[in-house]
């Protein structure tokens, strides 16, 4: 029924407008802006007003502003949907582009170019080369903005007509700043896009670095909008100054836009000043304490959303220079009003900060967020004391802060500082004494939490001599061992059972064995496996046991960070951007071969990116499930020999066995009975004959998987001759591209040496040129190349390796990602492309 009545609307909406159409009687504007208002509204709505398309355009011969405003969003909405209908609208905005009133002028020509569809851009070449010669600034600004829609229709008819050249000579010569933002905008997209496969156009995008450019943009800077004065302030940080006097009057020039109201133009001109300063230390160090006033009086300033934007950028600052903001640490306090994520950024801002001389307060501050009623900001209050306590700032103090939180007898505060209090422990094991004395008196029935658990049965494995009842608190954890659902509590609690064994074995002798036989019937592969090299270990020699399993301790002096060096280098260079925001390099959420699962080594810091080729996932498929079936055995097998044992315990090997790996499954009668584990370590048949040395010893036998057989090795890789001109077009290198799987991902450090001749991406092109290596494409900031090379005895459109390099000029890392019509001849080209990488330079 509503469908039916909306048919009927629409129907008496198009004749309504058909009558009024040719009609010049009084009063018919009005009627034709009430009708033009319900077709708005239902357009709005998300009702299909499309059929109305001819008596919209019927009734657009007018001279009523509000009504050609009306017509030419209903226009713009339908046109591209419907091509053959948008031929309707051709002549009355021709004819509206040369209007007597520049405002409708303006307004038909930016309806003309945002149609969008490829069969009209005959008629819009003629409306934009007129508006760009314009008397009106608005006619002009719109022309220019015009030109970039026309680009993204038709390159080509952009090109030959020469717009390009037209908007420079606007850029620098117009007299209406508007219309000079809208031009530097345009340019900047049509020479980007045409850089991917024209030096020419890179060029012309290198050219706006030029120095008259960049003095004519700053000269007139403050007549620019707000939007206008960030897209060139964007430019000028990509700039170059001749010296250091020139950096000077840029920034004097630029200074005052640091109190600006607007907080996008504050974070462009501090990247202004950041990059300009990055070669001179002392200036670089003035420009931290200069513009750090700006930035907190933005986090001040009530709103949310900006103050979490201002407090990314602050707080990717603080980590290349906590000293600087180390006295503010107060601006960091958290307000009752902010919302979660605020507030746990500042946690992270103030961790930061820490030192010496703020850090009392800071803990005292950090430990009245503990008992906040948001759950998730309490624990990130424990875990920013415990990170201040790890980077050696009065300790005392904070291990005494830490030990009271467990006293608050809140689940989730206990939790968390078990976690800290076992890092402390192994950074700082002179504070056991005072930290067990009070673990001791937590209830283990009151932890649920598996980290928590992990947590405190590591301290009690690792301290079972200063804990008198840590062998019973881990035996009521073995006699729930079918009750825990997280593997890694039961593999901590394997280890530390072990642990107390080998401090205090007649306690403990019989919770070890419940647990190795709990653990070897364990459907967990991880658990099963650790079960069965702690059974073997024992049986062999318990001294060798407990070198492997309970080393003496050492201290952990550094704690692994969450980010390389490199990649907050990288997020750096893109200062004022969402890069900054998400933590992360734009390529990882901008490039569609990144956005694959990547991970970040806890080791290292180093990422792994990138999807993997189909061969090697069916290769590490294929190896997956043979690991499975053949783990799957083991376990099997090891399950049915804890079941004919029917004990706990663990037998010593007896003499007949001496022949045979002593690290092979032992077979016990089921009379037999545990053997005390200090005598067995102390019996001479528990040693290896020299015969013993056979294939049994290798790694697999351990899981009882018969003789290893020896791999096969390595091929070597093949030479490499490549082709001294390939030829390539830019079409084709893009389907190759698309088409194509990353094979191999490489790394390259430049020596500084040679980063001082890389000012450009002109030399490293010329010397890949040299090596064979031809470039698609280059950009700057960061420096990008997409290179291309072909094997010297290949097909026509066949043998091609394809890179993408980019080059952090800060760090001098170059990552390159290779893709190849042959990807076995893909490493020899790696290895080809960093030897040609090792020889630039001077």
């Amino acid at each position: 029924m509503n469908a039916d009545n909306r048919k009927g609307e629409l129907a008496e909406l198009k004749a309504q407008l058909r009558q009024l159409a040719g009609s010049r009687a009084p009063g018919v504007e009005e009627l034709k802006r009430e009708l033009y208002k319900k077709v708005i509204n239902y357009l709005t709505v998300g009702i299909d007003v499309s059929s109305l398309f001819s008596e919209m355009v019927m009734c657009s011969a007018t001279s009523d502003l509000v009504l050609k405003k009306m017509c030419y969003l209903y226009v713009g909405n339908y046109a591209r949907g419907h091509p053959d209908l948008a031929l309707l609208t051709i002549n009355f905005l021709q004819k509206d582009c040369q209007d007597d009133d520049p405002m409708i002028r303006g307004l038909a020509l930016r309806s003309l170019c945002s149609l969008r569809v490829k069969n009209l851009v005959e008629y819009l070449v003629g409306p934009l080369q007129r508006g760009l010669k314009d008397n009106n600034g608005y006619v002009r600004s719109v022309a220019a903005l015009g030109v970039l829609k026309l680009y993204h229709i038709a390159p080509s008819s952009c090109t030959e007509n020469e717009f390009p050249v037209t908007l420079k000579a606007l850029l620098l010569h117009d007299s209406d700043p508007q219309v000079v933002a809208n031009c530097l905008y345009s340019l900047l997209e049509i020479w980007s896009m045409e850089g991917n496969s024209s030096e020419a156009a890179l060029r012309e995008k290198e050219s706006l670095l030029s120095r008259n450019v960049i003095l004519s943009l700053l000269n007139r800077f403050k007549d620019f909008s707000e939007w206008a004065q960030c897209l060139v302030l964007e430019l000028v940080s990509k700039y170059v100054p001749e010296d250091a006097q020139e950096t000077h009057d840029m920034m004097d020039l630029l200074d005052d836009r640091l109190q600006h109201a607007n907080s996008a133009v504050v974070l462009a001109t501090i990247k202004v000043f950041l990059h300009l300063t990055m070669s001179m230390a002392e200036v670089h160090q003035k420009v931290y304490e200069r513009i750090k006033a700006p930035l907190l009086t933005l986090v001040s300033s009530g709103i949310a959303e900006l103050s979490y934007a201002v407090l990314s950028h602050l707080h990717l600052l603080v980590l290349r220079a906590p000293v600087l903001f180390a006295s503010d640490y107060k601006h960091f306090y958290c307000r009752y009003s902010d919302p979660s994520y605020v507030k746990k950024l500042k946690l992270e801002m103030l961790t930061a900060v820490a030192n010496e001389s703020n850090t009392y307060d800071i803990v005292t501050e950090l430990s009245e967020y503990a008992a906040n009623v948001d759950v998730t900001i309490a624990r990130e209050s424990i875990r920013a004391v415990g990170k201040i306590a790890l980077q050696q700032y009065d300790v005392n103090a904070i291990v005494d802060r830490l030990l009271q939180f467990l006293e608050m007898e809140k689940d989730y505060v206990t939790a968390e500082t078990l976690v800290l209090v076992k890092d402390l422990l192994r950074k700082y094991p002179q504070w056991s004494h005072d930290c067990i004395a009070v673990v001791g008196g937590v209830s283990s029935k009151s932890i649920t939490e598996p980290k928590a658990k992990s947590a405190l049965i590591w301290m009690l494995g690792e301290y079972a001599y200063d804990m008198n009842d840590a062998p019973y608190v881990l035996e009521g954890f073995v006699q729930n061992w079918a009750e825990e659902d997280f593997p890694e509590v039961r593999l901590e609690l394997l280890t530390a059972v072990a642990k107390c064994f080998f401090k205090r074995p007649p306690e403990t002798l019989k919770i070890l064995g419940s647990a190795l036989s709990y653990g070897l019937a364990d459907a967990n592969q991880d658990v099963h496996d650790r079960a069965l090299l702690y059974y073997r270990l024992l049986q062999h020699s318990v001294e060798i046991a407990e070198r492997v399993i309970s080393p003496p301790k050492q201290a952990v002096s550094v704690f692994a960070g969450d980010q390389s060096i490199e990649i907050k280098d990288r997020i750096f260079d893109e200062f004022n951007s969402l890069s900054v925001v998400y933590r992360q390099p734009s390529y990882m959420f901008l490039d569609k071969d990144q956005r694959s699962p990547f991970t970040f080594s806890e080791d290292t810091g180093s990422s792994v990116l990138g999807p993997q080729s189909p061969e090697r996932e069916d290769l590490a498929s294929d190896y997956d499930t043979r690991d499975n079936e053949l783990l799957l055995g083991a376990h099997e097998k090891e399950e049915s020999r804890a079941v004919s044992n029917g004990s706990h315990g663990f037998s010593a090997p007896k003499s007949q066995t001496s022949q045979h790996d002593p690290f092979a499954p032992r077979s016990a009668s089921p009379t037999q009975t545990a053997q005390p584990a200090r005598a067995t370590a102390a019996s001479p048949q528990a040693t290896v004959s020299s015969s013993a040395a056979s294939p049994l010893l290798a790694v697999d036998d351990l899981l009882g998987l018969g003789p290893s057989i020896p791999a096969e090795p390595a091929p070597p890789v093949p030479q490499l001759k490549l082709n001294a001109k390939p030829v390539l077009d830019p079409a084709s290198f893009k389907r190759k591209w698309g088409q194509l799987t990353v094979a191999l991902t490489v790394e390259y450090t430049f020596p500084a040496e040679a980063l001082h001749g890389l000012t450009g991406p002109q030399p490293l092109v010329r010397h890949m040129q040299a090596n064979s290596v031809q470039c698609m494409a280059s950009g700057n900031a960061p420096l990008k190349f997409f290179f291309f090379a072909q094997l010297s005895d290949a097909a026509p459109n066949s043998g091609f390796f394809l890179v993408e390099l980019v080059v952090t000029t800060s760090s001098g890392l170059a990552s390159a990602k290779i893709k190849a019509d042959e990807a076995s001849m893909a490493p020899a080209f790696a290895d080809s492309l960093r030897s040609a990488l090792s020889k630039f330079g001077p």
